[in-house]
């Protein structure tokens, strides 16, 4: 059997299998019920002691799969970041699970009103390639705080990770509590239909439309963490070391191909030159070696790569100027898939650079000439996973923040909202629905049931058959109060 037939008979085997699993897991479920605070934190310790027990091979395997990735960027944005999340919720899934009392209107004060948050039952989480194992790692574990079960379908694109992760689960949990599921599309496309309880994707805006048709056929519940264009916005004379130093790692952080990176950067147009030299010396201090050295990613494939050069070459042709930055950015051509650090300045609007999700080294560079203008000029397009403003406080800041609408906002930084584990994370529109970390994860994962307990007497009383002269000064006093309200 040829390399292509054995390739695709595993893939129908999966996706026959995940059927049976999803079944699988949703009896063990009903018949053990929600776990309790205890079993869900051990099962956050088992979690812990695996990744930190697989830290080496999830380097080497990440690295491979890029062709080559920064161990010092596996480190800090892929591990550390999800222990961190992992401690958080040892920290605080006992508080997230208790009742919350709600309020009784006095009609109905005899009585008493709460919401239990209860598990869904099995979580579907379809990860990402960019970064492959915090970001399917953070869901599970939000999952298993909410006192889950939990199959996961990580990325294809990165297929030695993804059997890494699959061996490390497969030693610290049974197949009913969680499983891995591994195939190309035509398994996504799958375990997307799959009536599951709740399915939170993480990928591009057009493949999450097909994840949420699919979905709607079983009624599923959804989190899409999409992408977008994230803009960042430097104030007038903020052009600073600072402010340069933070968009240069927000920006080449794994190449750029992270979905809250700056996507083009907005800046007042007596600054574009200042901004040009700037960036070039810090790229130089930040990547020592250039594009070939250790600290500096590839792209992921070869389609991908193919892309971003057409990115620039499209943005050539249409006028942009194109500036590499950094020390050798020739060098580059000399690793497998590795693109220097890239400004494309003055791209048309209407420019693939200017319209699609970059995910790449390459910052297109927009001048402005008013606060006024950037607000339109982000309101015109999809509201984007994240937004970044350099400056101080003041009316410009204000007025951007005020009349703008994204997922997260990061002031005077780049990237560091999602490391902040008590804030919600999550799109609007094109670039998400709905949103996890923090106790919004939990919620989002768990059924958030209301409960009404009668006592011996209340305002209903007065309302049943058959009605006379206390029900009419009931409904009087009542609508009474609320007219005064």
């Amino acid at each position: 059997m040829s390399a292509v037939n054995l390739a695709r008979s595993g893939e129908e085997e999966a996706t026959a299998g995940m059927a049976s699993l999803l079944a699988r897991q949703r009896e063990a479920f009903l018949h053990a019920g929600a776990p309790d605070t205890r079993a869900r934190k051990g099962g956050l310790r088992r979690l812990r002691a695996a990744i930190l027990a697989h830290r080496n091979a999830l380097n080497e395997a990440v690295s491979a799969d890029f062709g080559h990735r920064s161990h010092y960027e596996t480190e800090i944005m892929e591990i550390v970041v999800t222990v961190q999340a992992i401690d958080y919720l040892l920290r605080n899934t006992k508080r997230f699970m208790k009742p919350e009392r709600r309020h009784v209107a006095i009609s109905y004060k005899a009585g008493r009103a709460h919401v239990e948050y209860q598990p869904r039952g099995v979580v579907g989480v379809m990860a990402p390639w960019n970064y492959p194992f915090s970001l399917t790692m953070i869901p599970l574990a939000t999952a298993l705080a909410a006192g889950n079960r939990v199959m996961l379908k990580p990325s294809e694109l990165t297929p030695r990770t993804s059997h890494v992760i699959r061996e490390m689960l497969a030693g610290a949990f049974a197949p009913e509590e969680v499983a891995v599921v591994l195939g190309g599309p035509e398994v996504g496309a799958a375990f997307s239909g799959l009536a599951f309880d709740h399915l939170l994707f993480t990928g591009s805006t057009k493949v999450g439309r097909l994840v949420m048709k699919a979905a709607s056929d079983n009624l599923v519940p959804l989190t899409l963490e999409l992408g977008g264009k994230s803009p960042a916005i430097v104030g007038r004379g903020e052009v600073t070391p600072r402010t340069v130093k933070s968009i240069v790692f927000g920006k080449l952080a794994n190449a750029g191909q992270t979905c809250i990176a700056p996507d083009y950067l907005l800046l007042h147009h007596d600054d574009l030159e200042a901004f040009v030299a700037l960036f070039d010396a810090t790229v130089g201090d930040a990547y020592p070696d250039g594009p070939t050295g250790k600290d500096y990613s590839s792209i992921v494939s070869d389609g991908h790569y193919d892309r971003l050069q057409d990115l620039i070459e499209g943005a050539r042709k249409n006028g942009a100027r194109i500036v590499e930055a950094g020390k050798n950015p020739g060098s580059a051509a000399s690793r497998t898939r590795t693109i220097a650090p890239t400004l494309v300045i003055g791209a048309p609007d209407d420019s693939a650079i200017m319209e699609e999700e970059i995910f790449g080294p390459l910052l297109p560079v927009r001048t402005y000439s008013s606060i006024d203008e950037v607000i339109d000029f982000v309101n015109a397009r999809p509201r984007p996973l994240a937004l970044y403003y350099f400056g101080p406080e003041g009316a410009d800041r204000a007025a951007l923040l005020a009349r703008t609408t994204s997922g997260n906002v990061g002031i005077n930084n780049t990237l560091l909202h999602i490391a902040q584990d008590d804030l919600p994370f999550g799109g609007v529109g094109p670039s998400g629905m709905g949103a996890y970390h923090g106790i919004e994860g939990f919620r989002a994962m768990s059924h958030a049931k209301g409960v009404f307990v009668q006592g011996r007497w209340n305002f209903a009383n007065l309302l049943r058959a058959p009605f006379g002269n206390l029900t009419d000064f009931a409904v009087r006093w009542v609508l009474g109060r609320a007219r005064e309200t």
